[in-house]
């Protein structure tokens, strides 16, 4: 005997099913990375530091302008120098280029002697406490790959951020907050995949606030804020929820993918009630504003967003950048026919970027912070375009400070001209294995297993950079 049953009695009385299968869904996606993160991890080893500042300063300013000071390029000032090709068509060709001094003069500071450019006067105070690191040297010319490599350690495949890394191998200091916060990223070279995930669980991926070209003060954490319910009434639905969460686990005590997506609910309620207070600068004092160039012309937008890295240093964020980027053809420090532009940036960054340092180091967060400040690759010591400067991924300098590094030391260098690192170079897997060291991360055992494979963030390669380490 055949039991005939409607198309709409079947669905109602499957419906719970659907429901069912929604929810285990929900679950396997989201089990194993709610409940990691939630819990603050404890490094390989002693860590010297415990979260991590980045300055990301795209576009490549130049290091021969800045702080990588080379009299042979003054003196032989606009003399025919052959250069090897590194750009497509000229790559490994030999031609004579036209050598520029820099734009502005270098003066000694501190009691390191650091020599820093006119471009900087107010980091230029601080260099007693920074670490220079002058032979780095990259991979891929263009700003995007390069831009891509920085961030993830390769230049064209989708890997995880060095952020999303960092918190994978950490967790959450501050289970209230984001662990990994990207203030205004640029959605161009590299985009999202610059604080992106990968193939790591989906809850490593950075948090952006705000976008490039957007003025600071409109950057505010997305879907946070309720305008349309009271707080009580907020609070009165999410205890409901979790009380019919409650229920769901009393029947079901050894399920622990629904408690992993009930864990979920709960951080999204600790943040939406938490989150909004760390970015908000008005209750700042003056003194503090003024420190960071806020309410000034050239410095109030990147001051508020280095004044932001400080406040969520000090809330636990575990991995925070600040990017001075914006959404143009050429990104900020890509003077190929205009290096007195420089001029402007550094105008914008250099008080801010001073003015953070100062005030963690005056907090004690110093000690536990490092700042990591630096572009895709430096330029070239030659022209271009009459006063511009070329990419040069052969040699630049970047800079460090605070926890696991050397005060007021400069580290390596590139050769007489600035053009190619020569010595203790310093490649960017170099780099990311020392800062994952200094975290006490080892590089080497920090993997996630993914198609087969064991991944790393710097591949096969990589190795710290014990020079610079305090």
């Amino acid at each position: 005997m055949s039991l005939k049953i409607s198309r709409r009695a079947m669905l109602r009385s499957a419906a719970c099913g659907f429901g069912s299968l929604a929810l285990t869904g929900l679950c396997q996606q989201t089990a194993a990375a709610s409940s990691s993160l939630l819990h603050q991890r404890r490094p390989m080893f002693p860590a010297k530091a415990k979260r991590v500042i980045f300055i990301f300063m795209a576009g490549g300013p130049s290091h021969v302008d800045s702080y990588d000071y080379k009299p042979d390029l003054i003196r032989n000032h606009d003399k025919d120098y052959d250069f090897t090709g590194v750009r497509f068509g000229t790559f490994g060709k030999k031609s004579k280029r036209k050598l520029m001094k820099p734009l502005w003069d270098f003066k000694q500071y501190g009691q390191c002697g650091q020599h820093v450019s006119e471009l900087f006067p107010y980091t230029a105070q601080m260099v007693d406490d920074l670490c220079f690191v002058k032979s780095m040297h990259t991979e891929g010319v263009a700003h995007g790959p390069s831009t891509l490599f920085l961030h993830t350690g390769a230049t064209n495949l989708i890997r995880p951020s060095v952020g999303s890394w960092i918190t994978y191998g950490l967790g959450a200091e501050n289970q209230n907050l984001p662990a990994f916060v990207t203030l205004q990223p640029s959605s161009s070279k590299g985009g999202p995949r610059n604080y992106s995930n990968a193939f790591l669980p989906p809850i490593y991926q950075g948090t952006a606030i705000g976008k490039a070209g957007q003025p600071a003060s409109k950057a505010k954490l997305r879907n946070v804020e309720n305008n349309s319910l009271s707080l009580d009434e907020q609070e009165r639905r999410f205890n409901l929820l979790q009380d019919l969460n409650s229920i769901h686990l009393a029947e079901s005590p050894e399920d622990d993918q629904l408690d992993a997506v009930v864990e979920s609910f709960e951080l999204a309620w600790r943040m939406q009630m938490n989150a909004p207070k760390s970015f908000e600068l008005e209750g700042e004092s003056k003194a503090t504003k003024r420190l960071y160039g806020i309410g000034e012309k050239h410095t109030d937008d990147f001051g508020k967003q280095c004044l932001m890295a400080r406040r969520m240093a000090e809330s636990g964020v575990r991995f925070i950048q600040v990017n001075y980027a914006d959404e143009s053809t050429n990104p900020r420090w890509d003077q190929h026919s205009n290096m007195p532009k420089h001029m402007d940036h550094a105008k914008a960054t250099d008080k801010p970027v001073a003015g953070l340092l100062a005030d963690l180091k005056n907090r004690g967060l110093l000690d536990e912070t490092l700042v990591w400040w630096g572009g895709e690759f430096g330029r070239t010591p030659f022209s271009q375009s009459g006063d511009g400067r070329d990419h040069n991924p052969r040699g630049f300098t970047t800079w460090l400070a605070g926890a696991g590094v050397q005060p007021g030391i400069s580290y390596g260098e590139t050769d007489e001209l600035g053009d190619t690192a020569v010595g203790n170079k310093v490649h960017m897997h170099d780099l990311h294995a020392t800062i994952l060291h200094i975290l006490g991360l080892d590089h080497e055992k920090l993997t996630y297993r993914y198609a087969g494979r064991d991944f790393r963030l710097t591949d096969v390669h990589g190795s710290i950079v014990r020079g610079i380490l305090s």
